[in-house]
């Protein structure tokens, strides 16, 4: 059998390596210790492997999982094998954090819709974002810390800000990541004459300023997208997390 289907850059790339990528929109896995994934993330696996319900890990963060739209369903996965992840073809990115923020290791906060798969050994945790108010809709977004390999999924191919230089502004919906040490503020672009005309259609903003970088996807979330995630790996969700399965 022949096919361009065939050729070397469609096979199987057997580097052994942790976390690799397949290819620009294909994360690989090789399993050993256990990974944390976004639930439905898996396209393929090989060897034994197992998909469990990840709980939310405390009451703290069972709670804001109940309260915010930042739900993030997680699944964790084990065994011995490789595993495949992707999210609608999304470009797929690999960030190491090394350890290098004192007394907690490096970090990055994270929008969940962005985000694939990580270290089990990390720590994550939901925050809120300072001045977001219910016209904002409460924006929060999942911070992974510790040393570690973290998996993000973009929309189109992103850029890479740097916010240490002049006041950075981001559209909320199409903010990926930035540094966990940035502390962002949400800003409104709104004024009442703009507003009386129908508006500008860019309403919020994320502020940054410091030393730390944004990752902006070309793309916009919309409000029937943030609640999408996939299903899959197991049941789950908040009912999940209350029974412990």
């Amino acid at each position: 059998m022949q096919s361009e289907l065939f050729d070397q850059g469609n096979l199987e790339i057997p580097d052994g390596q942790r976390f690799g990528l397949q290819n620009d929109q294909l994360l690989r896995v090789s399993l050993g210790p256990d990974v944390l994934a976004v639930k439905g993330a898996m396209v393929a696996y090989q060897g034994q492997v197992r998909f469990d319900h990840e709980k939310a890990g405390g009451m703290g963060k069972l709670l804001k999982k109940m309260v915010t739209s930042e739900d993030m369903p997680l699944m964790r996965v084990s065994g011995q094998g490789e595993v495949f992840f992707a999210n609608e073809a999304g470009y797929v990115y690999l960030i190491q954090l090394d350890g290098g923020i004192q007394g907690g290791g490096d970090g990055i906060s994270v929008n969940g819709r962005n985000l694939l798969a990580f270290d089990s050994t990390l720590e994550w945790d939901i925050n809120r974002t300072k001045g977001a108010g219910m016209m904002a809709g409460g924006l929060f977004n999942t911070t992974v810390k510790g040393s570690g390999t973290v998996a993000l999924c973009t929309v189109g191919k992103p850029v890479v800000l740097d916010c240490s230089q002049q006041p950075t502004y981001v559209d909320v919906n199409a903010c990926v990541a930035w540094s966990a040490n940035l502390v962002p503020s949400v800003v409104s672009s709104m004024n009442m004459k703009s507003m009386l005309r129908g508006g500008s259609g860019e309403a919020f903003q994320y502020s940054f300023h410091g030393p730390g970088f944004v990752v902006v996807q070309p793309s916009e979330w919309t409000a029937s997208t943030q609640g999408g995630q996939k299903s899959g790996g197991g049941g789950g969700g908040i009912i999940g997390d209350l029974l412990g399965s």
